[in-house]
């Protein structure tokens, strides 16, 4: 099999976790990375020895021996932007979520790639955890029977909630939930979403960015299903990024509970008490292995574009499941359910929220 070459612009935490996994695999030749933070990419060229390292996400848009580039930077406004001159120069993409800040930008992207006959996929990681695998092997083999119901219940830790809601002023169903809507989706294909109902609660997110602490939703599927979704990002400090997640499946012929709260690991010390290492959703390198899902999903794109498979995630799901948060904080601000796709009432609506015209909407 021929090796490529890949870029990588913006190397935080996740860019990081993707450089890293390229900079161990054969089927990479080589790597080069993007980062604006001149202390950032000096750390990370010391990690992965790229063939280039850059300051200007510009100079992996213009290299034409870089077939495939993941795009891992913050703040969420840079996605399109980034994302577009990506694709236009026909390089495959895996895009960090969200898919966009807006519909609009999400359609613009999946027409350019569709255009430029290149593949372009969301980085939903849950999808390579085991455990979820697991529950669509399940689903689909008939064990349940039809499913009836399903419920999520993923928290995080508030060290990890503060950073996130410093940056973008983004709702937990935005920001985490998405994780969620995105795998549920997936497992319960082809049914899609037609109404959402969600209600949230006010902590110590509020003072930061006006976000809730939580939110729950519940969605109704074209099927009938019923699904649930909290996400929060408010839980004492304990792992600096721990994620806790419970999950419930039921059907009419039996029903699958996933433990994923990480309890199963914990390092307890004298200078820093308990700790739950290998916690966090993106997972983390353990010497010689990945503790985790993104470590396997960077390499899957990989294998997706030297073998031509289709991708994990088609980006037309991203969008939809988009579509489905966006309509989560507009039934929370409105206390209304709303109904899927949306209405053009419902997109004018969130535009008045996002002005700050709250009282125009009915």
């Amino acid at each position: 099999m021929r090796q490529i070459e890949v870029g990588v612009i913006g190397t935080g935490w996740v860019g990081g976790i993707r450089a890293e996994t390229l900079a161990r695999s054969a089927l990479v030749d080589k790597l080069h990375i993007c980062e604006i933070r001149l202390d950032r990419l000096a750390e990370v060229k010391a990690l992965t020895q790229p063939a280039t390292a850059t300051l200007d996400y510009q100079d992996i848009v213009t290299n034409d021996g870089i077939e495939i580039v993941f795009i891992s930077t913050t703040p969420e406004p840079t996605h399109f932007p980034i994302a577009r001159d990506c694709l236009k120069a026909g390089k495959h993409v895996m895009l960090e979520k969200p898919i966009a800040l807006e519909l609009w930008e999400a359609d613009e992207l999946i027409a350019i790639a569709r255009r430029n006959n290149v593949k372009f996929t969301i980085g939903y990681s849950q999808r390579f955890n085991p455990k979820i695998a697991y529950a669509k092997k399940k689903i689909a083999d008939g064990t349940l029977g039809k499913v009836v119901n399903v419920m999520v219940s993923r928290h995080l830790s508030r060290n990890l909630g503060k950073k996130i809601a410093s940056r973008v002023k983004l709702s937990p169903a935005a920001m985490e939930s998405t994780h969620d809507l995105d795998f549920v989706f997936w497992l319960l294909e082809p049914a899609k979403p037609v109404r959402i109902y969600s209600q949230g609660a006010y902590g110590c997110m509020q003072p930061l960015n006006g976000s809730y602490d939580c939110m729950w939703s519940t969605v109704t599927m074209d099927d009938g299903t019923l699904v649930v979704i909290g996400g929060g990002w408010n839980l004492p400090p304990s792992y600096p990024n721990y994620s806790s997640t419970w999950i419930e499946i039921t059907g009419t012929e039996g029903a699958l509970i996933l433990d994923d709260t990480h309890r199963d690991h914990w390092l307890n010390t004298v200078a820093e008490g308990t700790r739950f290492p290998m916690s966090t959703m993106p997972g983390e390198q353990v010497d010689h292995v990945f503790a985790g899902q993104m470590g396997p999903e960077t390499i899957h794109f990989i294998e997706s574009v030297l073998l031509d498979r289709p991708v994990m995630v088609a980006p037309e799901h991203a969008r939809m499941v988009m579509e489905s948060y966006t309509a989560a904080d507009l039934s929370a601000e409105i206390n209304e359910p709303i109904t899927l796709p949306l209405s053009n009432n419902a997109i004018s609506a969130i535009a008045d929220i996002k002005g700050g015209n709250i009282e125009k909407v009915s």
